[in-house]
């Protein structure tokens, strides 16, 4: 026979989702629905059914917001040109779609959540079809300014909408990967900006593709609007996410022990993609113009391709008791190291660190799947939403920040010294040292007597069917059940942290030896060439 769960007001029966992940089903088997019951429960509709009406149709309109956001790096020459744009037009003209892209990320969240993401997706994709036109037919930067400002908000959604409508409608234990899955589709639109766009306005002109554009944003908010199913009705389980505000997430401890790690691996990924990637290339590798956009295009690519392995690697080694936040911490460390690579000037190819630092920036995959475990799914939107402020904010200032660090040095013949990208990129690093520090540290959970409704046994009884005398047994095991699943949580999480740290020492250790050995073959080397060139 089924037992019902608990009810939520419940407190004390509540999961324990420990560090940011919990394990599959919270309650002990005898207290809990079958597994086949809760299958049929969480996903009525069968994997393809969610992929052709809710996956795709997001992806597609997040593919769109991509190629809108990285396009201007292709037609700044010809806009240049024809208008008569200084550098300081075309960087007001770039910041527009930013500006108005985070301003919109708080309301979006509330919007989401009392409108469902199929309206509100259609709805602004409709306005960034009507940017993309004002944009293509612009008779100077007003107008060009008009449309871009148009163009962010319209696309403010395609992230947002899509990790909200994965919540409604994917299962709790493969949100991870559906994540995933959408980021990576949609990352290829940073793919597309590059040579394919490239070819695009070679044949039809910068107008033509942003008509073109126009047209695919109009398709696609029409299909989002006929095909995505409408938002499920509200379960119980939802209901305590009616008094979920904004104020309420940011308030939140759990939400602050994720957001700076968050944000500054993120943001500092996307900043560095976006601008300071390719300086670096230029001034302190040497890298002549043709391998630099080589090797942002690769940085596309992994971008994208990182999307896809953290959703499906995330998603198994949870199922095989590693938390999200767990592989999110070792995802971070790698790219910590090597930023730290990048600084120290280690003998590696240029490529390898600058592909894991894009990588990084995927790392909404996980993070995003660990804050909608933080409120009810009625509350998904607005938490992603306060995140991804954050993610925005950071990348803005850390591509101010990083400017201003870099010119406190002077330029000779328009490039500055290696020394002044090393200094900007080991402070930008020791920020995010500490934001995994702080992710890492160890938690003290208080366990607190407000908001007891009722005696336990009571609840418990009436779940169970059996007098308060006969379901005391149960009580206590549940209770004994519940402080060796928090003490095996805690010793797992320490011994994963420790197994971490000794590997990120290790990879250090190793590479100081090897870099060390390079250079003392370097000098034997040198010192037998010259030895026999004075003979």
């Amino acid at each position: 026979m089924a037992i019902a769960i608990l009810p939520a007001h419940a407190s004390y029966l509540r999961p324990y989702y420990g560090r940011a992940a919990a394990l599959d089903g919270a309650l002990p088997r005898i207290l809990n629905k079958p597994a086949a019951v809760r299958a049929k429960a969480a996903n009525g509709d069968p994997t393809w059914r969610l992929i052709a009406t809710v996956l795709l149709p997001f992806a597609a309109g997040y593919y769109l917001s991509y190629v809108f956001r990285t396009i201007n790096a292709l037609i700044s020459g010809p806009l240049a040109t024809e208008f008569g744009l200084s550098a300081a037009d075309l960087g007001l003209l770039t910041a527009v779609l930013f500006l108005t892209f985070g301003a919109l990320q708080l309301p979006l969240g509330a919007w989401l959540d009392r409108y469902g993401p199929r309206r509100v997706q259609a709805a602004l994709l409709s306005v960034a079809a009507i940017g993309a036109t004002i944009f293509a037919c612009a008779p100077n930067l007003l107008w060009l300014i008009l449309g871009r400002a148009l163009i962010g908000f319209g696309v403010a959604g395609a992230l947002m909408g899509g990790l909200k409508a994965i919540v409604l409608w994917w299962p709790a234990e493969r949100i991870a990967m559906a994540n995933g899955w959408l980021i990576t589709l949609g990352a290829l639109g940073a793919v597309t900006a590059t040579a394919p766009a490239e070819m695009l306005i070679a044949s039809i002109g910068w107008r033509g593709l942003f008509l073109l554009l126009a047209a695919v944003a109009a398709i696609a908010a029409v299909l989002i609007q006929r095909f995505v199913p409408e938002r499920p009705a509200q379960g119980p389980d939802e209901a305590s996410g009616v008094g979920t505000t904004i104020r309420t997430i940011y308030r939140d401890a759990r939400f602050w022990r994720l957001a700076p790690l968050s944000a500054t691996t993120i943001g500092s990924a996307w900043a560095l993609q976006g601008l300071w990637a390719g300086p670096w290339l230029a001034d302190v590798e040497g890298l002549p113009r043709h391998d630099v956009v080589m090797h942002l295009l690769w940085m596309a690519i992994a971008l994208s391709a990182s999307a896809l392995i953290l959703g499906i690697a995330g998603d198994r080694l949870r199922r095989g008791g590693i938390s999200l936040s767990a592989t999110f911490a070792f995802a971070t460390g790698l790219a910590m190291l090597a930023q730290l690579a990048l600084i120290l000037r280690w003998p590696v190819p240029a490529w390898l660190p600058w592909i894991s630092i894009a990588g990084i920036g995927a790392g909404t995959v996980l993070s995003y799947a660990i804050v909608s475990e933080f409120f009810p799914k009625s509350a998904s939107g607005r938490a992603s939403g306060a995140l991804n402020l954050l993610h925005i904010g950071a990348a803005l200032v850390v591509q101010t920040g990083f400017g201003v660090i870099v010119q406190l040095w002077t330029a000779s013949a328009g490039q500055y010294p290696a020394t002044a990208y090393q200094t900007a990129l080991a402070i930008n690093l020791a920020l995010q040292s500490a934001a995994l520090l702080w992710f890492m540290r160890p938690r003290l959970r208080a366990v607190s007597a407000n908001g007891l409704h009722a005696h336990p046994i009571h609840p418990l009884a009436a779940t169970l069917g059996v007098p308060c005398a006969n379901a005391t047994p149960y009580l206590h095991a549940r209770r004994d059940w519940r402080y060796r699943q928090r003490n095996a949580q805690d010793q797992a999480s320490v011994w994963r942290s420790a197994a971490l740290l000794s590997v990120m020492i290790m990879v250090a250790i190793g590479i100081s030896l090897l870099t060390q050995t390079a250079t003392t073959a370097a000098l034997h080397c040198s010192q037998v060439t010259s030895n026999a060139s004075q003979k």
